[in-house]
């Protein structure tokens, strides 16, 4: 009788001990995710051990990871332009006085990270 990971395509290989270890081998799903995706593997590893161990057995942890990076970068320069737009800070403040232009934008910038951190990343 087949395993429910067998069942998914997973196989085993014998070790020394003579105990069968599962073949945890990633498929050709490239890792592309960048800063994001690094943050929720590590969210996944260290408070929700279980999610990610599901995540290695069906394979499927690469693409969630680029998947989350991608909606995240999104969703960031989604806020950032209306966060930018709804409090004025143009390209004519910048022109204007550049020092406030840059302190406004890095507090957008980190107000729409903590957004973003928060609604997609610790889930």
């Amino acid at each position: 009788m087949k395993s429910t990971f067998e069942k998914i395509g997973g196989t085993y290989t014998m070790g020394a001990d003579g105990i069968y270890y599962p073949n945890l081998v990633s498929t050709d799903e490239e890792p592309h995710y960048g800063k994001y995706g690094m943050i929720r593997k590590t969210y996944l590893k260290e408070h929700r051990p279980a999610m990610y161990s599901l995540y290695m057995l069906e394979d499927r942890l690469t693409e969630h990871l680029n998947a989350v990076d991608d909606e995240a970068q999104e969703r960031m320069d989604i806020l950032v332009r209306q966060m930018m737009e709804k409090q004025g800070v143009t390209e004519e403040l910048k022109a204007r006085d550049q020092m406030v232009w840059v302190g406004a934008v890095n507090n957008i910038r980190n107000a729409a990270e903590e957004i973003v951190l928060k609604e997609l990343i610790y889930r």
